[in-house]
């Protein structure tokens, strides 16, 4: 399960990595984030997530198990000891609950990337939208319709044929 876990981060965090910097991968991430959340994606991952935290918990209170057992015993001279078994128990729970901790925490990290990559396109569309428009009704301001000069010349020559 280990092994899992650590493949899991280094793929989110690959991800991550790809959303946070300017790549050509960040668009195909951003579209693959795209399908995931179509269709039955959310459900899928929230269930997911949901049975991580679960083992996430489950191993939190195998380590609070372990701790109070450990409490329980004392050695000769009233020191409390862990066993070199409840020492490595101790130490696998505690990385795992590490590693999937972290794994919840990056996929948090990657969704709200995702909607800040997104929500950053629209408004610079907006915003080259919104320029282009100011620029078009600067030029009119500055020198006048072409429509609108059309007609003023044509009055100019009928004046003077009159």
């Amino acid at each position: 399960m280990i092994q899992l876990l650590f493949t899991l981060l280094a793929a989110e965090g690959a991800v991550a990595a790809t959303l946070l910097f300017k790549t050509p991968l960040r668009r195909l991430a951003v579209l693959a984030l795209d399908r995931l959340k179509q269709g039955r994606g959310p459900v899928m991952v929230r269930t997911i997530a949901a049975t991580v935290l679960v083992v996430l918990a489950s191993s939190l209170h195998s380590m609070a198990k372990i701790r109070g057992h450990a409490e329980g015993e004392l050695d000769g001279a009233g020191v409390v000891g862990l066993t070199p078994t409840d020492q490595v128990l101790l130490a696998r729970h505690l990385l795992e609950a590490s590693l999937m901790g972290y794994s919840l925490f990056l996929a948090l990290v990657i969704d709200r990337l995702h909607n800040y990559v997104k929500e950053i396109r629209r408004l610079k569309k907006k915003l080259e939208a919104v320029s282009k428009e100011n620029k078009t009704m600067l030029e009119e301001a500055t020198h006048g319709k072409p429509e609108e000069s059309k007609p003023d010349q044509k009055d100019i020559f009928d004046a003077k044929d009159n």
